[in-house]
């Protein structure tokens, strides 16, 4: 017999020293360890036939097995706002320029439901000023929604 020598060594299975980290302990798939995956590429091979003959069985390829990320995902949280509906009352709802919880401002507008009902009155005869009522009747101008923070436009609400 002969001293062990490297061939010896490296044939025999090697003995851990210290137990598993934690790390391993909890890995991923620790409760269902997966075989070496095949290398991908087309596998042959000599197999033996019924009558005792070799042949070769047609070549397949192996699917490449992804190996799961050690690195934690971050999840990022993001709300969506559902689009608010603009009309002539004041809305609450969340500012989107300071994100604080807000009732909007109005403000009104001579819009084109406004100039409409001035021609029209300009045409039955009220020339003598009076053609100028729709300026001065809100249910008759667009609205402008504000917000009372930070001042921002936050939506309009025409008329026609």
């Amino acid at each position: 017999m002969s001293a062990p020598g490297l061939y010896q060594a490296a044939a025999g299975p090697s003995i851990p020293t210290a137990p598993p980290t934690y790390e391993e302990t909890v890995a991923i798939n620790s409760y269902f360890p997966t075989p070496p995956a095949p290398m991908p590429g087309p596998t042959t091979g000599l197999v033996t036939g019924p009558d005792g003959k070799g042949m070769n069985p047609p070549g397949y390829y192996t699917q490449p097995v992804s190996v799961p990320n050690a690195n934690p995902i971050t999840v990022q949280t993001v709300y969506v706002q559902q689009p608010v509906s603009f009309f002539d009352r004041p809305v609450q709802m969340c500012c989107p320029s300071c994100n604080k919880m807000i009732v909007t401002q109005l403000s009104y507008n001579a819009g084109a439901l406004t100039w409409l009902s001035c021609g029209s009155l300009c045409l039955l005869g009220c020339i003598a000023g009076c053609c100028f009522i729709p300026f001065c009747v809100d249910a008759l101008q667009d609205v402008d929604h504000y917000c009372p923070n930070c001042k921002a436009l936050l939506g309009t609400y025409k008329r026609l």
